[in-house]
């Protein structure tokens, strides 16, 4: 991207993540978080990954699915914030960011996995200057 596509996706992440957090927490019911925003090459389209608090994949799904329904009011807003920024106002596509629910997973994963080796008394930290405390191959 250039730097000024990186620059206007700042600065609509910044206006964005705010409007929902000021104008829009009713109609979102949840935290919703701007991990990303990125532009097309004319500045037109608005690609903005947002992050949905929630328990269950349905919940968040549902909670997305509000920030989805308010697409055109939150554009609306921005408008208001950044019209002397931009020519134009971009138009807003919202997508669900679900990579802290999965890093999740993978710690939890990683911790099964920990927790399997200490049972079976296979160390799982490596020390550089004793080769012998790596597993061999017939440990994992």
């Amino acid at each position: 991207m250039s730097i000024r596509t990186d620059r206007v996706a700042r600065m609509i992440q910044r206006e964005v993540a705010d409007l929902l957090q000021r104008d829009f927490s009713e109609a979102t019911q949840s935290l919703v978080t701007v991990t990303d925003v990125r532009m097309t090459k004319d500045l037109g389209i608005a690609y903005i990954n947002v992050s949905v608090l929630g328990d269950t994949r349905a919940e968040r799904d549902a909670a997305f699915a509000r920030v989805d329904a308010i697409r055109d009011e939150v554009r609306q807003a921005l408008a208001g914030e950044i019209r002397n920024a931009v020519r134009r106002i971009p138009e807003l596509r919202f997508f669900l960011d679900d990579s802290a629910q999965q890093r999740a997973h993978m710690d939890s994963l990683f911790d099964k996995i920990r927790a399997e080796r200490e049972e079976r008394g296979v160390p799982h930290t490596i020390d550089p200057d004793n080769d012998s405390a790596a597993p061999s191959r017939g440990d994992y």
